[in-house]
Order: structure tokens, then sequence, then C-alpha cells
């Protein structure tokens, strides 16, 4: 009796840790699944896994939003989890990976998201423990893949009799799905680059090169929640896995399709800027031999009139012109005759 107790006592801190917050429930949500539809139950999650169990074709869905090492401590303990795993969950910044364990399936995922606005891509975390009548879904960062994932299979009985598999295709396609609208907004905004790129002469080139590397860091960032996914969506698409529904596998199928459609979109936009990075640095260097040629041009027309009135300027007493009444016209003429047939020389070969 004493037991329970205290471990009822433990339950309820989980969801009054942050009471009077915006944040105030650990537990997003906690329900029972029976035979693809959503059943009334004990909103205690071990009582609930234990009337899961008990029913048989039954199984406990909960999901925790950043829960800390002592509310997520009662969590691993009631469900059996393995402590890397739980580790893994505590400690967020993990790559997208699939882990077998004894006593469950533990998967990572990156839901991402994009700030038009802002021209950011921000990358959350979410950690799914499925096993014997059970998913236990960790969620850390903002976004609403959990919610959505759960409103489309309760709106979809056929596919949540697939049992806690659904619920990790559910999600892994409600990820990949964003990673491809993602992709989209990211051609939409290099399309935009690439024109203010190749614009008029004119445009901030400092600006545009910080832009390039910017644009190019949040590439980065998007392949590392994209690529490392491949490995486990090809493992749950195989056979042999423990705690997959066989009869999921033609939908992981279908998840890796996708995946492979967004890595394609993500190396299609590094190939792309990066020729938009050379293209701008080559366009660079062209327009600074064109301020070169020019400086150089004008730099020549005011050397030739300088040199004749340095000539004529050294003062000596034996100079011819220096005692003719037309000797400064003309020295002025040839001056002038000298600048105009140089502009003209450098206007016809376009240094100017």
């Amino acid at each position: 009796m004493g037991i329970s107790l205290r471990r009822a006592a433990r339950r309820s801190r989980v969801y009054v840790r942050r009471k009077g917050s915006e944040n105030a429930r650990v537990i997003v949500d906690c329900a029972i699944y029976r035979n693809g539809r959503r059943t009334d139950g004990s909103a205690d999650f071990s009582d609930a896994l234990e009337q899961a169990r008990s029913q048989g074709d039954s199984f406990v869905w909960i999901g925790l939003h950043e829960p800390t090492e002592e509310e997520f401590a009662l969590v691993a303990d009631e469900f059996r989890l393995h402590p890397l795993a739980v580790e893994d969950a505590l400690k967020a910044h993990q790559r997208p990976k699939l882990e077998v364990y004894d006593d469950s399936l533990f998967l990572v995922l990156k839901p991402v998201a994009y700030d038009d606005e802002r021209d950011t891509v921000t990358a959350g975390e979410l950690m799914l423990f499925v096993g014997d009548s059970f998913v236990v879904a960790v969620r850390h960062g903002e976004g609403g893949t959990p919610a959505r994932a759960r409103r489309r299979l309760e709106q979809d009985p056929e596919l949540l009799r697939h049992g806690p598999t659904a619920v990790m295709y559910a999600m892994s396609d409600e990820v990949v799905d964003r990673y491809i609208e993602v992709a989209a907004a990211l051609q939409a905004d290099l399309d935009e680059l690439e024109a203010e790129v190749f614009s008029p002469v004119g445009t901030d080139n400092k600006n545009t090169a910080a832009r390039i590397y910017s644009f190019k860091r949040q590439l980065v960032e998007f392949r590392r929640a994209t690529v490392p996914l491949t490995t486990p969506l090809a493992r749950l698409s195989g056979a042999g896995l423990p705690f997959a529904d066989e009869r999921s596998r033609p939908f992981f199928r279908d998840v890796s399709d996708h995946l492979a459609r967004a890595n394609e979109s993500v190396e299609g936009l590094d190939r792309l800027l990066s020729d938009i990075l050379s293209a701008h640095l080559a366009q660079m260097g062209v327009q600074q031999n064109d301020d070169m040629r020019k400086i150089s041009a004008w730099a020549a027309m005011a050397a030739v009139p300088t040199m004749i009135a340095g000539v004529y300027g050294m003062n000596f007493t034996h100079m011819p012109e220096l005692r003719q009444p037309w000797g400064y016209p003309a020295a002025v003429a040839v001056m002038a005759g000298l600048v105009f047939w140089l502009y003209r020389t450098f206007k016809r070969r376009g240094w100017l």
C-alpha cells in the first residue's frame, strides 16, 4: 500500500510540474486505442497500460513534452524503457536513428520548420518508444507533429488497427511531408536569391554574399535532419523487426520514397547554391576587373597632360616654343587632342 501511494504521488508530479505556466502538463495526451478506436480509460498512464494489456488488441499512447529526468524516470520505470534510450530522450540533440532493445524500439525523428521572414530552418526532436501495447512520444522544441499524427490516425481506424507501428508510420510520414514542404519553400527563396545575384549592377554584393552563406548554413541544418533518416526507414520497411507490424511495411516504403524525394531536393538545392556562389564570386571578379580598367583608363588620360605640363614646368632657359606667342595654346591643344584620342580608344575597347 505504501509503495502504491508513493508511486501515485510521483505520477501526480508529472502532471503539475509547471502549474500556472503555459506548459502546465508534461503529459500532453494519454489514451487507449482498441481495434482502431480511441476508448475511454484511466488518465493515469500506469493504469492505462494495465488496461490495454488486459483487454488485448489494444495499446496506450502517451505524449510528453520536454520532461525532466525526475519526471521521465517514472515513465521509464513503468514501461521498462532501456536506460540508454532514456538518456538519449532526455538529452535530445540526437541524429535520426532506430535502436532495437529487448522491450521496445526507439526511433528518433527531427521535425523541421522554416521561418520565411528570417530565412531560418529550425529542427526539433521527436523520440518514440514502441513496445508491447504502448507508444511513448517525447517531444523537444515546438511543433505540432504529434498532435497532427494523432488526429490523422483517429480519423483512419483501419490504419490504427496496425497498433503501435501505425503511430511510428504516422509520425514519420508527417515529418517527411514537412521536409518536402520546407524544401519547396527553400526552392522559392533560392530562386529569389538567384535572381538577385544575376540582377543588374548596383546591388549590394556584400549583402548578397552574406545571404548565400546564410542559406548554405540552413541547408546544412536541413540535411542533418533528412539524410540520416534514410537508414531507419529502410529498416522499418524491411522484415524481421521486433514490435513492428508486418502489415505496415508498404507504408514505410512509401515514406522512404517521399524521403528520397526530399533528399534529392536538398541535394539539388545544395548544388544550385554552390553554383550560385561560384557565379556570384566570378561576377564580383569581373566587376572588379571592369573597375580596374576604368581606373587605368582615366589614369592614363590624366597622365598625358600631366607629363606635358611637367616638361614645360621645368623652367629651363633654352626650351623650344618658350618665346613663341602660340606656344601655350599649342601645348593645351596637344594635351586636349591626346586626351580625346585616348578617350575614343578606351571607349571603343569597352574600358569606359
